[in-house]
């Protein structure tokens, strides 16, 4: 059967299909909601407009394991944890130094991460403490990986992690080689608040997935990586940045939208499977770009992103995404744009871990059922008269 007819299935005869997964409601969760008509998001009950405001990344990260926010010494406790487990294992430093200088950052943190198992001795204890454990493990050491593998490729010294400062701070400190400043650092934090959760998304999907075999955490999140590494997922807010740095400063940017449009050309970082009205979170990043853009002589490049917006919603009635002002944060803050995914996945660790400790919590192994539409028993031809 052609993929053609893949596409034409009769929906009367099969009104069960649905691509994508479409409406179709898999988990209950208390980690995240979402009212994509109203544009709003909560983690675990809490707005992500007061957490934006109001919390640190590492509250958001208790807040998703825990369904509650901690109080003071708890929260002293989580950091503590972090701040110890942020070593790399040595193995794992030296693939950093030794891979392809070229290889797509996403694919080391990937590979990286599935490592981390291998230098944990609690890697196959699927206990509820063991996850934990190992969920704040990871979340203190993806920031290592990343920023080691920026310098590496750099031809630039590993810069080992301190034991102290937030997640932010020491993954700007151990990427730029010096301390950032509390601006830099308070901007990080929010990205990586805003990025921590997301519903059912793919790769949480793919994290469960794999939680409902008794696999262990270290494969859903090296899973939950290989599908945020592809670009209808995790790569928009890269694309972004690559397209308007391709640009010239005297470019009419309008224009070039409009001709993209013309020639059905996709405009990455607009439109959402579930958002109907602006993302919540672009919101926050949109503040952000226009602050750093004016700190970072990069004005223009808030301009152009804010003509597009202002084009897409005329041309297509669409608002952005939380990929598209993230895009001009990051490269504002000198952060190359092939990081960004990595930076996207930092955070959602976070996230992810928190669906996979809950899945375990009530398991039922996912099992979809398929369509068959190819032939049925169909007579043998010997490969000579084939």
């Amino acid at each position: 059967m052609t993929k053609q007819a893949h596409a034409n299935i009769d929906t009367d005869k099969y009104p069960h299909i649905n691509r994508g997964l479409d409406g179709i409601i898999a988990f209950s969760s208390t980690k995240s909601a979402i009212d994509g008509e109203k544009g709003e998001l909560n983690y675990a009950g809490y707005n992500i407009d007061t957490l934006a405001e109001n919390a640190s990344f590492e509250e958001v990260a208790f807040l998703l394991w825990n369904d509650r926010l901690p109080k003071a010494d708890e929260l002293e406790e989580l950091n503590k944890q972090l701040r110890a487990e942020r070593d790399l294992p040595e193995p794992v430093l030296e693939y950093i130094r030794t891979t392809d200088k070229n290889a797509e950052p996403m694919s080391v943190l990937r590979t990286a991460t599935s490592m981390l198992a291998d230098f944990d001795d609690e890697a196959t204890d699927n206990s509820p403490e063991a996850n934990m454990r190992k969920s704040i493990r990871m979340t203190a050491r993806m920031p290592a990986i990343i920023a080691a593998f920026s310098r590496v490729r750099d031809g630039k010294e590993i810069v080992a992690p301190l034991k102290e400062g937030s997640i932010a701070y020491d993954f700007l400190y151990m990427l730029n080689g010096e301390r950032p400043g509390e601006k830099a650092e308070k901007v990080m934090d929010i990205c990586l608040i805003l990025h921590a959760e997301h519903g059912m998304n793919a790769s949480t999907f793919v994290c469960r997935a794999i939680c409902s075999t008794e696999s262990e955490i270290y494969s859903g999140v090296t899973g939950a990586c290989g599908s945020l590494k592809g670009p209808l997922h995790g790569g928009a807010n890269t694309a972004v940045m690559n397209m308007l740095l391709n640009l010239d400063k005297d470019a009419d940017v309008e224009a070039f939208i409009r001709e993209r449009l013309a020639e059905r050309k996709k405009v990455m970082g607009f439109g959402h499977r579930v958002y109907r009205t602006i993302d919540p979170r672009a919101k926050h990043l949109q503040k952000m770009s226009k602050q750093l853009a004016e700190e970072t002589d990069t004005v223009y490049l808030y301009e152009w992103s804010d003509k597009i917006q202002q084009v897409m919603k005329d041309e297509k009635n669409i608002d952005p995404n939380v990929d598209f002002f993230s895009a001009t944060v990051y490269y504002s803050m000198g952060i190359k744009p092939d990081l960004f995914t990595c930076i996207f996945a930092m955070s959602r660790v976070t996230g992810w871990t928190a669906h996979f400790m809950e899945q375990a919590e009530n398991n039922r192994l996912i099992r979809p059922r398929q369509l068959y539409v190819g032939e049925k028993n169909q007579p043998w031809t010997p490969i000579e008269k084939r």
